[in-house]
Order: C-alpha cells, then sequence, then structure tokens
C-alpha cells in the first residue's frame, strides 16, 4: 500500500511539475517615461485571469529603444511583442520580424470599440494588419499664459507671431547677459524631428529627390537655425536636449514656450497649474504641419508563443485595461468606450489635440523614416545648429537619404 501511494504521490509531482513546465512566457518590451508604471498591475491583472501565461515585460529606455530593438531581431533575441512605432513598421516588415495580426484582430471581440479609423492609419505598407494600436496623441504647442498676458501677447499662429513671442519671452531677468527665461525649448536631440517638421515641413516638403531641397525649404531650414544662431531664443542646451530637458525646462520656468502632445500635459499642469496651456502649432507654410503620433502592439514572426503574445497585447488594447495603461503614458486611449468618460486630462489639453487633428501628418511609412529618426535627422541638426554644416547642406543629406 505504502509503495503504491508512494508511486502515486511521484506521478502527482510528475503531473504538476509538467504542469508548471507548461506554462508559457511572453517577454514584452514597452518603455515609459513617467516614473508612475501601472504596468505591474496590468500584469498582475492578466496573470490572473490567464493563469497558464507568464508576462515579462521590460521597460527598455527610449533613447536605445530602436537600437536595442533591431539588434536583438537580428541576434535571434527579439521579445515576443513590444510596442512600436509607424516609423519603424516598413523596416520590420522587411525584416519579416512581423506577425501578421488580420486574422486575429478580425475574430478579437474587442474590434469594434476601436475608433474610428485607427486600424486604417496603422496598417502596413503592404496593406496587412500588423499593428494593434495602443495609443495616440497629436503634438500642439504649450505656452506660459502667465508671460504671454504680461507681455501682451496672444498664442502664435504663425511663424511670424511666433519669432515675435519668442524673441519678446526670451528675457534676462538679472541683467548679466545671460537669459533666465527663453523664448522656446526645442529638442535637438533624438526625436525633435518633430519640433523641426512644424517650423519646415510645411513649405511643401515632399520625402523624394527634388523634393526636400528647393528654395522654400532650405530657406525654412536656416530661418529655424537663425533661431538659435542668430535670435538665440532657445537655451543653449537644445542640440542636445531630449523628451526630459525640454519638458523639465518648461516646468521649471526656463522656457515660454515648447512642442509636445497630451502625454506631458497632467505633469506640466501639476508644476504649472492654470499658468499653461495649449493650442495648435503655428502654421509655417503653406499649410500648418504637426505630428499624429503613435504607439501600438505588435507580435515578432520569431516567437514561439504567438497565441500568448496575442492574448496579452489585445487585453492591452481593450477597454478599461487600454484606460489604465494610458495613465501612465499620458497619451489618449485608442477605444470608443474609454474616450466617452475620458478625465485623464483638462479639456483645454484634449481639445488642443482636436483642433490639431485636421492637420495631423505621418512621416514617409518607408524603411528610410527609421533612418531619418533615429540617426539622419538628429546628427543633422546638431551639426547644423553648432555651425559645422550649413542649413542646405542639412537639407541635402536628409533628402540624400530619400533619394537613394
Amino acid at each position: 500500500m505504502k509503495k503504491i501511494m508512494a508511486t502515486f504521490g511521484m506521478a502527482a509531482a510528475l503531473m504538476l511539475t509538467g504542469a508548471a513546465n507548461a506554462q508559457e512566457t511572453v517577454h514584452f518590451w514597452y518603455h515609459f517615461d513617467n516614473p508612475e508604471n501601472p504596468m505591474s498591475e496590468l500584469v498582475e491583472k492578466f496573470e490572473k485571469a490567464n493563469p497558464g501565461i507568464k508576462i515579462d515585460a521590460e521597460n527598455v529606455p527610449w533613447n536605445s529603444y530602436y537600437d536595442s530593438l533591431y539588434t536583438n531581431l537580428v541576434g535571434g533575441n527579439a521579445p515576443d511583442a513590444a510596442m512600436v512605432k509607424l516609423f519603424a513598421q516598413p523596416r520590420l516588415v522587411d525584416m519579416e520580424a512581423l506577425e501578421p495580426l488580420d486574422d486575429r484582430i478580425a475574430a478579437w471581440a474587442g474590434k469594434d470599440d476601436l475608433i474610428d479609423n485607427i486600424l486604417e492609419i496603422n496598417a502596413g505598407p503592404d496593406g496587412k494588419q500588423y499593428y494593434l494600436p495602443v495609443q495616440y496623441v497629436v503634438l500642439y504647442l504649450y505656452y506660459r499664459t502667465d508671460l504671454f498676458e504680461q507681455a501682451g501677447l496672444t498664442p502664435p499662429k504663425t511663424c511670424e507671431e511666433f519669432l515675435h513671442a519668442a524673441k519678446t519671452l526670451t528675457i534676462d531677468e538679472n541683467g548679466d547677459g545671460t537669459p533666465d527665461i527663453y523664448g522656446f525649448g526645442f529638442r535637438g536631440g533624438r526625436g525633435g524631428h518633430d519640433h523641426w517638421g512644424t517650423f519646415v515641413l510645411g513649405h511643401g516638403a515632399k520625402f523624394e529627390k527634388g523634393g526636400l531641397t528647393t528654395p522654400e525649404l532650405i530657406k525654412a531650414n536656416q530661418w529655424l537655425v537663425d533661431l538659435f544662431r542668430e535670435h538665440k531664443v532657445f537655451p543653449p542646451s537644445a542640440p542636445n536636449d531630449g523628451f526630459q530637458e525640454i519638458i523639465g525646462a518648461f516646468k521649471a520656468g526656463k522656457t515660454a514656450m515648447t512642442i509636445h502632445h497630451i502625454g506631458s500635459a497632467n505633469d506640466i499642469a501639476q508644476a504649472l497649474g492654470d499658468k499653461v496651456s495649449a493650442v495648435p502649432v503655428p502654421q509655417c507654410g503653406e499649410k500648418p504641419w504637426t505630428l499624429y503620433g503613435d504607439e501600438s502592439l505588435a507580435i515578432f514572426s520569431s516567437s514561439k508563443v504567438k497565441d500568448a503574445a496575442w492574448k496579452w497585447i489585445s487585453f492591452l488594447a481593450e477597454a478599461e485595461n487600454n484606460v489604465l495603461f494610458n495613465q501612465a503614458t499620458g497619451q489618449l486611449t485608442v477605444t470608443k468606450s474609454g474616450s466617452e468618460n475620458w478625465t485623464l486630462h483638462d479639456k483645454r489639453f484634449v481639445d488642443a489635440t482636436v483642433a490639431s487633428m485636421p492637420f495631423a501628418a505621418l512621416l514617409p511609412q518607408t524603411q528610410e523614416t527609421s533612418d531619418f529618426v533615429n540617426t539622419v535627422w538628429p546628427t543633422t541638426m546638431q551639426r547644423a545648429l553648432t555651425g559645422r554644416i550649413s542649413a542646405e547642406r542639412m537639407m541635402q543629406e536628409i533628402e540624400a537619404l530619400y533619394a537613394q
């Protein structure tokens, strides 16, 4: 009898071991700048509802995010799923790194709750659906209402008005020759192409041979460079400033204007209260230009746990989970149900987003755009701002990338 019981006990132990080994682990990459991070709460909720799946979620720093992702994809160490942006989609498709999601999305109960047209915007270059949207934003102009009021200014609607405001609000309060407040916080480091785009791309830019080196575009780029080199309305650190620097300077009262999206609204409003508001970016060419900001989720074709990965990413894009997800990112929910009672941002920032949508734009969905965003734009912009190349040369180098 003891032998039978021992045998039974061993069999039960083996069954438990087998069940434990049967658990699937989804390696997931994401990037959150904000210190308040709900990912552990979302993981706990998901794992409780899906006991056979474990989520290994890694917050990868933004500055190295895509370099690390491409390196790991080539090296065979890619995560199973990750947050991804549209500029990277063509390269990832070309690498055959993405798992098509069309059939999964078509069968997904959450599809009808996605806001209108967001799947169409996120479609791949071949028309297939590789991305599941998880958040979106549109960039606009933050400005200090108190400083504008003191100076008798209204928010700029044109580049001419912007220059006047930026010069007026570059203030040397101590009289020591060094401004204590600069008119605009420019993001010259990686990710600042969206600032640059507002001032340059509205002048009829086309990302093709001859499309970026017209006299109008070269003049527009020179105008932007002159804001730093001649008018000195940017902080001296502008050539290297990234997200943290421009938002930190704005919150600290060191700049009077900057460009970002609703993802920064709560943090900025907490620091400045009613001394801050937002409006669409100024029109600097034939039409205004601002960037539609996206973030989506993808499954990589190398994953061995695609079904589990789909359960996880679709969970993040659903109803209350998506609202919780965007409490950390500060961006807008992709769901209709979540949008109906959106209370995560003050109305003035939501209004600025909505008012900017009619002229929001995407960068070309080509492989070259990934190189433009990660390498070509930041290196050429920094060299132009510091006088190592001309504004014209900068435009020539960007155009050369797209004219290959």
